[in-house]
């Protein structure tokens, strides 16, 4: 009998995300990470989103992650719907970019990037070190069956090449990807709310030439629309690359063509990555899934969590599946030290992560649907779109679409920042701006006294995510909006109840952070900008022109 304080099913990303956060906050917790396969093994899911980047940093994993040498992403290029140009999307603009030595660390720019892994070297820097900070790491070993009582876990069965075993915990954590071991055990039904059914097909190879190439290492990923479907390009590591096609389960069925041949055809019609394919050398294996969209219908039980895929899984156009995996892991990891501390309510804090993260997979969802409804070969999407909206609370047509998800809703996972399914506001505009086919517009521009309307607002409190602590924030609620009440909506909030000028009030509210909050005007500005942006949008401000007053201008 193995006895520990927590079990992990899954020493991916997730799980060791879990893993690596409990020892840092609580190194007294005796972690147990099972995991089926003997790393390094490869697995899709490549590309990054910067949030990883700050969870990298907070593991204490970042400098080796970026001591392994990975492409730097720095955004990606898009060609999509009847559009034949590419078009970018930089989280640093490439003319602003300063070439630096590597390895770096994590300050300046490269806050503000993320990385294109290669996952059989990814996972393994990232399982070495949770064993490293204290995990009990236990690779080669599946879980044959999970135990319960009712809605309790009470251990594990597990198989080895040492023989079989047993295994009790206080908590039990299922990192274990969409096999999702414990979800199905304990009955955990699944939602699919999106008529999105694609399937994905990739390959690896090597020598390709890189379409992008910006100092040392850094590049962008790229996204190309066939029409009937899209491909990615991504390179991994210095030699190789990956590449995947993504397309209707429909039209695969209806084409008869094998996964090869599909694949091929998909290479031969996309000229731009043809090109950089031409002197590459392809690795023999060719990997097929369906990537279907789903969320869990609940990430908490008694004393068991999801964590990674097993939550659900978003359509990989953003490139948000492994950002949905770390943010899970860290908030699973926050919540049992909280549950830890007990000094909060244990139902509060499970929901808390329940309630909000399965928002978040919903809201890229959400997002991925719309993206499709742009490319006029996915016409099963096009009559969606006003069920999506309805299911965030807004109700749109579809000319009105992309101007909600400019602002997306902003989310509590920084409750500072205006941000929505992990993107600031503004790379949001610009997505779908360009998406949209029209210049990004800030609504802000377009009224200059504003009054805060906190009609039918309630006072309420939702949780924050630092420093190993589940904190309660104060905030205001309508239906399913949240303003924080902390950072700069504060500042905000204070400037409109000195006046209802918007110039006014964008200059009061920064020079409230640049005091208060020490950061540089420059810094300060956007965080405002964003912030009245989101509060626009989401009718936290109501907007009028007074015309003997000048407009503001972003």
């Amino acid at each position: 009998m193995l006895k520990t304080d927590v079990a992990i099913i899954g020493g991916g990303p997730a799980g060791t995300t879990v893993g690596t956060l409990l020892k840092k906050y609580n190194p007294g917790l005796d972690v147990l990470i099972l995991e089926r396969e003997k790393f390094p093994r490869d697995h899709v899911g490549e590309s990054h989103l910067p949030a990883i980047s700050r969870i990298l940093d907070e593991m204490g994993v970042w400098d080796k992650v970026e001591a392994a040498g990975f492409p730097i992403k720095i955004g990606a290029n898009f060609k999509w719907g009847n559009k034949d140009e590419i078009w970018r999307n930089d989280f640093v603009p490439e003319e602003i970019w300063v070439d630096e030595p590597r390895p770096a660390k994590f300050t300046g720019q490269r806050k503000d990037t993320a990385f294109q892994v290669d996952r059989s070297i990814y996972d393994k820097v990232l399982l070495d070190h949770a064993a490293s900070v204290g995990c009990r790491v236990m690779e080669e070993t599946a879980v044959r069956t999970v135990e319960k009582d009712g809605d309790r876990v009470t251990g594990f069965a597990i198989s080895s090449a040492s023989g079989e075993d047993q295994v009790e915990a206080r908590y039990y954590v299922d990192a274990s990807g969409d096999v999702g071991l414990l979800r199905r055990a304990m009955g955990v039904e699944i939602d699919a709310p999106t008529a999105l059914r694609n399937i994905a097909i990739w390959k690896y190879y090597q020598d390709a030439e890189w379409a992008v190439t910006i100092g040392k290492g850094a590049t962008r990923i790229q996204i190309m629309s066939l029409g009937w479907g899209w491909i990615w390009f991504i390179p991994i590591t210095e030699t190789r690359t990956s590449v995947g096609l993504v397309l209707p389960a429909d039209y695969f069925k209806s084409s008869g063509l094998s996964t090869e041949a599909i694949f091929e055809k998909a290479i031969k019609e996309e000229p731009l990555v043809a090109k950089l394919l031409s002197n590459a050398t392809a690795e023999p294996e060719i990997n097929a899934t369906k990537d279907w969209n789903f969320v869990s219908q609940r990430l908490t039980g008694d004393n068991w969590l999801l964590a990674g895929d097993c939550c659900g899984f978003a359509d990989p156009i953003l490139s948000a599946g492994m950002t949905l995996a770390h943010t899970s892991g860290r908030k699973v990891a926050y919540t049992i030290l909280e549950l830890e501390k007990g000094e909060l309510d244990p139902q509060w804090v499970k929901e808390q992560y329940d309630d909000g993260h399965r928002k978040q997979i919903r809201h890229h969802m959400q997002f991925a649907d719309f993206w499709y409804t742009s490319n006029g070969h996915f016409t099963d999407l096009r009559d969606y779109c006003i069920e999506i909206a309805e299911t965030a609370g807004v109700s749109l047509d579809r000319e009105t679409a992309f101007r909600w998800l400019a602002s997306g809703g902003f989310t509590v996972e920084e409750p500072g920042l205006a941000t929505a399914l992990t993107y600031r506001i503004v790379g949001l505009k610009g997505l779908t701006a360009e998406l949209g086919g029209y210049q990004p517009e800030w609504e802000m521009t377009k009224t200059n006294r504003w009054k805060l309307n906190i009609d039918g607002a309630i006072e309420d409190v939702f949780a924050s995510y630092r420093d190993g602590r589940v904190k309660k924030v104060p905030c205001w609620r309508k239906g399913n909006k949240i303003l924080p009440l902390v950072d700069s909506f504060i500042h905000i909030i204070n400037a409109l109840q000195r006046t209802t000028d918007g110039p006014t009030a964008v200059v009061t509210a920064v020079n409230g952070i640049v005091h208060h909050d020490r950061l540089l005007p420059k810094d300060a500005g956007g965080l405002v900008v964003e912030g009245i942006e989101a509060l626009i949008l989401e009718g936290w401000i109501d907007g009028d022109v007074n015309p003997d007053r000048p407009m503001v201008k972003v």
